[in-house]
């Protein structure tokens, strides 16, 4: 039988310790905010990750996406939560992605991934010709009612829609 020497077993030792520091920093580390205030939030799925995305932002933006997230919800109870690219994405079974939220230092960028399908068409065009935006600013009051009608109608389009 090898004879193990103290000193490797030391190593060992810390070298566990570390790796399980990490874990535990990596678990319950503050987010980093992003330039504009976006947080840095890692690639996952479910709601936790959206809730720690909505946790990590700071007044105005964290209450506007908090309560856009609660009409996303109310509008699909059964709705699928992601965050990929640093931004909430939303999505249904089968259809894949509706709509995502990307922060900015001076407004709240909602995305519709198939917007031009929508009635009527949000307001804020893109290079893709599909996606449309509604941009939210500090002070400015969301149509929650037509906001949870894009909802509904993106979670309802199918590949025909296009």
């Amino acid at each position: 039988m090898k004879k193990t020497s103290s000193k490797s077993v030391k190593k060992v030792i810390r070298k566990i310790a570390k790796k399980a520091a990490k874990k535990v920093a990596k678990n319950t580390a503050t987010p980093v905010l992003l330039s504009g205030g976006n947080p840095q939030i890692a690639k996952a799925d479910g709601d936790a990750p959206v809730q720690a995305y909505i946790a990590a932002l700071s007044g105005w933006q964290r209450e506007i996406v908090r309560r856009i997230d609660a009409l996303v919800v109310r509008a699909v109870p059964s709705v699928q939560k992601s965050v990929k690219w640093n931004s909430p994405l939303y999505a249904i079974e089968g259809l894949g992605r509706i709509a995502g939220i990307h922060t900015f230092a001076k407004y709240i960028k909602v995305a519709f991934f198939r917007g031009a399908s929508l009635r009527p068409v949000p307001p804020g065009e893109s290079k893709q010709k599909e996606v449309r935006y509604i941009d939210i600013r500090e002070n400015e009051t969301l149509d929650e009612k037509q906001f949870v009608s894009w909802v509904k109608q993106a979670s309802k389009l199918t590949k025909d829609d296009m």
